[in-house]
Formats: C-alpha cells, structure tokens, sequence
C-alpha cells in the first residue's frame, strides 16, 4: 500500500497537510445551505431566509442521522488499511457501500411522514411553516445521494486520500450556484428552487465520487459482485455506526428544542440566529477538519499498533485546535456582523441584536469546541463510538437545561449560551473515557517495546 502517509509522517504536520483538503470539502458542502441562505435571503426576502434557517434543526435530526452513519461504517477500512490486510478492507468498503445505499431509500419514506408534525413540533410560525415544509421534503429525496457521497468521501479518506473529494465537491459547488441563480433568480422557484438546486449538483459529486472509488483508486479493490449486501459484516459495521447516528439524532434534538425556544421569539430573531448559526459553522470547519484528520490518522496507527505514536500526536493536536479556536473567536466577534449582513438585504436592529449577541456568547466559550472535536473523533478511530452516543445526551442536556427552563427568566441569553454549555457537558465524559484509554495504550505500548 503506497498511501500509507499518516502511518509514516511527522505527525502533526501530516494530520494538518491531510486536514487542509477536508476543511477545504467541509465548507464547500456549507456552501451548498450558504448559497440557498443568500440567493433565498436577496430574491425571495426575510420571511424565507426564516423557512430555510427553520429546517436545519429538522434536516439534522432526519438527514444528519443518515450522515452519521458512514462515519462508522469505514472505521475497519481504515484499521484495516493500517494493518495491510486488503481483502478485509475491501470487503468493509464495498459493503459499506450497499449497506449506506440502503438505508439512504429507508430514510426516504420516513422522512416525509416526519417532516410537517416536527415542524408543527417546534412551534413553526404559520407564515413561514408552508415554505419550510416544501423546502426539505424536496432535500429528502436527495438522502440516497447525500449518503453514498459521504461514504466514497468516508473510503477515500480511510485509505489516506483526502484530496479528491475536495474535487469533485468544486464541481458540484458550481453547478449548484448556477442552479440557485437558475431556479431562484431566474425562474422564481422560491425555496423550493434552492432545495432543486442543493439536490442535483450533490448528485454530481456522488456520481465523480463514485466512479472515483469503484474504478480508478489505486488502494480500494470493488468490484460489482462485492456489492452484494454481507449481513454478518453489515452487523459489525451498524455496531459501529449507530452510536454515531445517536450522537447526531441526539444532538438534533436538542437542537430543535433550542429552536423552538428562538421560534417564540418571531421571525426577525429567527432570521438573525439563523445567519449567526452560518458564522459560526463556517468558524468550526477548521477544527471540524483537524478532527477527521485525527480520526483517520488514529484509525490507521490503531490498525498497524503504533499506540505511543497515538498518544503523543493527540495531545499535540490539542494544544493545536485550542489555539485555533481563539483564532476562530476573535474572526467571529469582529467580522462576523459584518459577515451577517450578506444573508439579507432587509435587516433591521432586531435581527442585527440577535446575530451580535449569538456570536459574542459563543466566541466565549469556542475553545470548548476544540476539546469535543478532538477528543470525540480520537475515541472514534479507536472503535469506541459508543463515547459519541454519551456526548451527545450531555448536549442534549444542556441544551435542554438552559434554552428550554432557561428562556422564560433570562430571555434570549439562555437560546445564546445553550450551545456552549452543551459542549461543556460532552467535553466532560470524553476527556474521562480517553485517559482511561490512555493509560492502557500506555501498557501496550510498553510490551510492545520489551
């Protein structure tokens, strides 16, 4: 195997060259809601900014779920790339492949028997509830695509390549800002323009992603007849899968009770929060991506033993993303109003005072998102996902306990700080599940070295 980069370099350097393409992936694919929240924001106005910044707690909690699932499903490919056992790799990747495809249908048919009662769930203002509803169950039919591309993404990745991906996303990136311009300028589709356009140009990066794994990656091996479904290797993968899907369905639902809480609040809070929220996730890519890198660095050192290498580059990495974080901090408090004002044309003091007092509150606390981005992804590549399941009930908790008790006494600060203490209460069982793993990669480490 000639990929073998992260098993070979300079740790931190190498987990950062491996990352830069990732983070590069990570906000071309923001860049498919980002477009839709400003060409919808400029051509069709504030109310339907509102209706798509409404769904995203909703599309997380249906499609997101889905999405976490492949993050699971390739962890042995990457423990196996790092032990140089092929047959076994391949064997993990082609079924992950059937395996993803199929749930991606299920979730089909399930998701728009959801959409409309959460939407109704989370106190959706009458004004806006019609366009919400149009705009995700058309995304709904792209859930087959989305989850094939994030597993040849996940496969690439898992056999050291993480650069191709980044490619084909700038293909689909530009089909789907043409699209937008197409459907919702052009044509006055609306929301539901936008929702076509996010569809189609993911199906281009699925088909080039695709075509990619199946016929010219030179680690993977796949052919058609290994697509046949293994329900025995299908077990093993679910296994690992579902803790992370429960994280993000988890996660999701604390996060649509926290927009429930900015919902009553009407739909000028609604619009500022939403824009804020696309601050801020632009802000987390690269921490995000430093995350996956360390997963897929940790994976493939697990694989081929190399416990002390483990050890020592986590920690660096760390110190890494906290100082990343503080970066990230201050670009939100300066420019990050600034940055708001691009979603909309019609912005007024109320929506400015929501999106600046959500960005000051989280620049507070970013560093604690280094810590969760670090750490869970570390426990993943090792195989213990059940940690990610664990973290995501402390979020759900804490969103729980300050957006929903909270919000009747102190207002709009407990919708603002919910998130960081969210954090805070995952941070905390993963950094205690990991030094126990430590100390016994510690002891294994040292017989490896008697």
């Amino acid at each position: 195997m000639k990929n073998n980069n992260l098993l070979t370099c300079k740790p931190v350097s190498g987990i950062i060259a491996f990352s830069i393409p990732i983070m590069g992936s990570s906000l071309l694919q923001y860049c498919y809601s980002l477009v839709d929240n400003i060409i919808v924001g400029r051509y069709v106005g504030t109310d339907a900014l509102a209706a798509v910044g409404n769904v995203g707690s909703i599309n997380s909690f249906i499609i997101g779920t889905a999405l976490g699932l492949p993050s699971g499903f390739t962890i042995p490919v990457a423990q196996n790339f790092g032990a140089g056992n092929k047959m076994k790799m391949n064997k993990y990747a082609a079924n992950s492949i059937s395996l993803a495809l199929l749930i991606g249908v299920i979730i089909v048919i399930l998701a728009h028997f959801l959409s409309t009662p959460l939407l109704r769930l989370i106190d959706t203002p009458e004004n806006i509830i019609d366009m919400s509803a149009s705009y995700v169950n058309i995304l709904y039919y792209a859930v087959p695509i989305q989850m094939a591309l994030n597993n040849f993404n996940a496969l690439s990745r898992a056999v050291g390549e993480s650069k191709k991906p980044l490619y084909f996303l700038i293909a689909s990136v530009i089909v789907n800002v043409v699209l937008d311009l197409l459907f919702v300028g052009g044509f006055g589709w609306g929301v539901e323009g936008a929702a076509w356009a996010t569809a189609l140009s993911q199906l281009v990066a699925a088909v080039l992603a695709g075509l990619y794994i199946l016929k010219f990656n030179k680690e993977l091996s796949i052919n058609l007849r290994d697509l046949k479904l293994d329900f025995k290797v299908a077990g093993k993968q679910l296994k690992l899968g579902i803790p992370i899907s429960l994280q993000f369905t988890i996660t999701s639902i604390g996060s649509m009770i926290l927009q429930t809480a900015v919902n009553g609040f009407g739909s000028n809070v609604i619009a500022g929060f939403t824009a804020a929220g696309r601050v801020e996730q632009v802000l987390n890519i690269p921490m995000s991506g430093l995350g996956v890198g360390t997963m897929t660095f940790v994976s493939q050192n697990y694989g081929a033993g190399n416990y002390d290498r483990i050890i020592k580059s986590v920690r660096k990495i760390l110190v890494l993303d906290i100082c990343v974080s503080v970066i990230c901090s201050i670009i939100l408090v300066l420019a990050g109003p600034s940055v708001v004002t691009l979603f909309m044309t019609d912005y007024n003091d109320e929506i400015m005072f929501a999106a600046r007092h959500y960005l000051s509150a989280i620049a507070q606390c970013y560093s604690l998102v280094a810590v969760l981005f670090v750490f869970r992804n570390t426990l993943q590549g090792l195989g213990f996902t059940y940690s990610n399941a664990i973290a995501g009930a402390g979020e759900l908790f804490g969103r729980i306990a300050v957006a929903l008790i909270l919000t009747p006494y102190i207002g709009f600060n407990a919708v603002c700080y919910a998130g960081p203490v969210a954090w805070l209460l995952a941070d905390i069982p993963l950094v205690v599940i990991y030094l126990r793993k430590q100390k016994q990669f510690k002891k294994l480490a040292q017989r490896g070295e008697e």
